[in-house]
């Protein structure tokens, strides 16, 4: 995706059809009270997926122009890709965070949106996410975002945000970690500072 532009929800739901697609992604998180190794403190999990084109993203889609809304849209969406462990995950416009327009390679308008579940609920959704429709088509899969970062500076979350990302998730995903405070704040300033750095 090209360069992204952030706007007011107000404004992105005025770029619409026929010239406009708009696109809703969720980061689905919740407290985790264990420990890496017995060591390293766990504090949220994190959920993102593995898609059809080995980019990492978030659970979403395209919204239809049927959809009453875009939260509907979402819905739809995560329930697909997520399966029968999402039956009663429902995200609402509460749990909007932001939206971003690109004009590159196409238009489209991303709205981003967090829902914090129970540790249980977020583990009905890793177990039964292969039961989903578009499992091995679409998604390859889910993954927990590492939190935190090893001894070596590098390990953890500064290798994790080294990968490849769908248009602007990572971004996204840095931007969720710091205002929903699911990593202290100059831990994940240090861990993007080595991403970058990395080849």
């Amino acid at each position: 995706m090209g360069e992204a532009r952030a706007l007011s929800k107000a404004e992105a739901v005025r770029l619409g059809p026929p010239d406009w697609k708009q696109a809703c992604h969720a980061l689905l998180y919740a407290p985790c009270p264990g420990r890496l190794f017995g060591k390293i403190p766990l504090r949220f999990a994190v959920l993102m997926q593995m898609r059809f084109d080995g980019h990492l993203g978030f659970p979403g889609g395209f919204v239809d122009p049927g959809d009453i809304c875009l939260e509907e849209g979402l819905n739809r969406e995560l329930h697909e890709e997520l399966g029968p462990g999402a039956a009663s995950l429902h995200v609402a416009e509460s749990d909007y965070l932001s939206s971003h327009a690109s004009e590159k390679p196409q238009r489209v308008v991303a709205h981003f949106y967090a829902k914090q579940l129970s540790l249980e609920e977020l583990r009905t959704l890793e177990d039964r996410a292969t039961q989903a429709k578009d499992h091995g088509f679409e998604v390859m899969g889910l993954i927990r975002v590492p939190l935190y970062t090893l001894r070596d500076g590098v390990g953890g979350l500064p290798a994790f945000l080294s990968n490849t990302f769908i248009g602007n998730a990572r971004e996204q995903l840095i931007h969720a970690l710091d205002i929903l405070q699911l990593v202290p704040g100059e831990q994940l300033q240090k861990a993007v500072t080595v991403a970058q750095k990395r080849p």
